[in-house]
């Protein structure tokens, strides 16, 4: 199956749900004046204006695709996109990557200073756990683990420890800091809303595993073409300087293979993952005893999805 180009359905489906999920946040955060002013006036300035609003748009769709009401999910949509923006927040400090520029505009700590980026980065890791409760504890236990030492972090020590070594570059290696920086928190986006959708309890394994696998997809296919973007992207469609990857010598998919055989990769696993949406939708459409007609237009959803992880252009 070769990934179809982008139909408009998830865009149209982030415009839909665009308001609401920036009311979501609003909801979560405490307001800018509260005290402490100058933390929550950090908070604020690292969520809004948002860029893609990938992860909360996932957390919905994984919550309709499974056949659950989206609108009880959008707490953890919040979530996942207070912990994403936290984790861009330290990546971005001069510790870490060294960056000035994120979502086209100066990075929190040059806008706040470093100590309360790195607060301001606690608090919103905080606060996503808060948000998440409405998808129970499957839900808080599926981010717990991406979040962790196990899923983003760890990916994120690796991804700085392969900047120093080159002799140890290899695909098993990019895969492996990809799938724990990057995939794990898309993954996870999917489960946490299909378990909010699904009530007490959360969705079953025979929901869970197949979308599991369209997220590790998903993810991979997304982070390799956000490399490749980073050597054909401007800093006005990408929100933040291109090339720094090369700058950093960093362990990427397109520094071992080049760019087109990246592109081509992207959109293999892209492939792959359309393959596995109608698989998701059936197994939810049995498990709420329904039929499967009512949640193609989901499957569907998933599919373009897919697409628009390689086919995007920030």
């Amino acid at each position: 199956m070769t990934v179809p180009a982008p139909g408009g359905a998830f865009q149209s489906f982030v415009a839909h749900w665009a308001k609401p999920v920036e009311q979501a946040l609003l909801d979560l955060l405490p307001p800018v004046a509260a005290p402490p002013a100058a933390l929550h006036a950090a908070m604020h300035y690292a969520l809004f204006p948002g860029g893609k609003r990938l992860r909360p748009m996932l957390v919905l769709l994984g919550c309709e695709a499974t056949g659950g009401d989206s609108g009880a999910a959008l707490p953890a949509a919040a979530a996942l996109e207070c912990l994403h923006t936290y984790s861009l927040v330290h990546d971005d400090l001069p510790c870490m990557d060294d960056d000035d520029l994120r979502r086209g505009r100066p990075t929190t700590h040059k806008m706040h200073g470093e100590a309360m980026a790195l607060l301001a980065g606690d608090a919103l890791l905080t606060v996503a756990f808060e948000g998440a409760a409405v998808a129970g504890a499957p839900g808080v236990l599926a981010l717990a683990r991406a979040a962790g030492s196990l899923g983003m972090v760890g990916g994120q020590v690796e991804d700085l420890a392969a900047e120093g070594d080159p002799a140890g570059h290899s695909l098993a290696r990019v895969q492996w800091i990809h799938d724990h920086k990057t995939g794990a928190l898309i993954t996870a986006s999917l489960l946490v809303g299909a378990h909010a959708g699904a009530g007490p309890g959360g969705a079953p394994a025979s929901i869970i595993e197949p979308l599991r696998r369209f997220g590790d997809l998903l993810g991979r296919a997304f982070q390799i073409a956000d490399d490749c973007l980073d050597l054909t992207g401007t800093a006005a469609e990408l929100g933040k300087n291109p090339l720094a990857d090369v700058a950093l010598g960093k362990l990427t998919w397109p520094a071992m293979v080049g760019l087109e055989q990246s592109l081509q990769t992207a959109r293999q696993l892209a492939a792959d993952a359309a393959e596995l949406a109608p698989v998701v939708t059936a197994a939810a459409a049995a498990w709420r005893g329904r039929p499967r007609s009512e949640l193609d237009a989901k499957a569907a959803l998933l599919q373009d999805v897919a697409a628009y992880a390689v086919e995007r252009r920030s």
